[in-house]
């Protein structure tokens, strides 16, 4: 089964100086509906002003990932660590028994464009920590690229779930496959362009819960970007 959640369903919050759509449950935005999925607990895009961002913040027992879709963050937080990031790069934070950090646009002026990813950890209390790492374009280009994955699984970051995200960047008409393996789902995220998955049109922005499939099969229909989570 495939139930679709289109872009314009997501929580829309206009703040000014960050855009943000919610797919799931965040902050302000309450829908019982749509509480996560599975160990996702939460997909934000957002869109954030030159030079604005989140100040010192904390949090604990959460694996967070930021995807930058275009512009650069700038990271730092209270293990010490300072980071800008752009498109092709993952940054991975185990906020475990408690970390605090700030995000801010790196570009004086450019937005920048990004998701923001939560996975429940599979225990609480783990020791936090914090990973940032490039991918080449070329190992994203019409294959499922795996970004994070529990440790040993030769993803590009380590979370602490079983779950696994993988990335493609897709030409027009070009299709993939992913077995799901039994008792696991799906989450599709289309940050570009339009796609197929199964029998259902996913557009930019669209996400879709998927459960009770044995195999996915995910058709570009224009040059496209997605995220796949399996998960348990």
């Amino acid at each position: 089964m495939i139930v679709r959640r289109a872009a314009q369903q997501r929580g829309h919050f206009d703040h000014g100086w960050i855009q943000s759509a919610h797919s799931f449950s965040f902050a302000d935005y309450h829908d019982p509906e749509h509480m996560g999925f599975r160990s996702l607990r939460v997909i934000n895009e957002d869109h954030i002003a030159p030079g604005q961002g989140f100040a010192t913040h904390p949090h604990r027992d959460m694996e967070i990932l930021t995807w930058v879709l275009s512009g650069a963050i700038a990271h730092q937080d209270s293990m010490g660590h300072r980071a800008i990031s752009g498109p092709g790069e993952i940054q991975a934070m185990s906020a475990g028994t408690g970390m605090a950090h700030s995000e801010y646009n790196a570009n004086a002026g450019q937005p920048l464009h990004l998701l923001q990813i939560w996975i429940l950890p599979h225990e609480q209390g783990l020791p936090p920590r914090y990973q940032q790492r490039r991918c080449q374009a070329a190992l994203l280009h019409n294959r499922l690229f795996l970004l994070a994955a529990p440790p040993n699984q030769a993803s590009l970051v380590d979370i602490h779930q079983n779950a696994r995200v993988w990335v493609s960047h897709l030409d027009a008409e070009h299709q993939l496959e992913h077995a799901l393996e039994p008792g696991r789902g799906a989450w599709i995220q289309v940050t570009r362009g339009a796609i197929t998955l199964n029998q259902t049109r996913l557009e930019r922005g669209d996400g879709a819960a998927v459960t009770d499939e044995e195999r996915l099969q995910m058709t570009a229909l224009d040059e496209s970007e997605l995220l796949l989570f399996d998960l348990l």
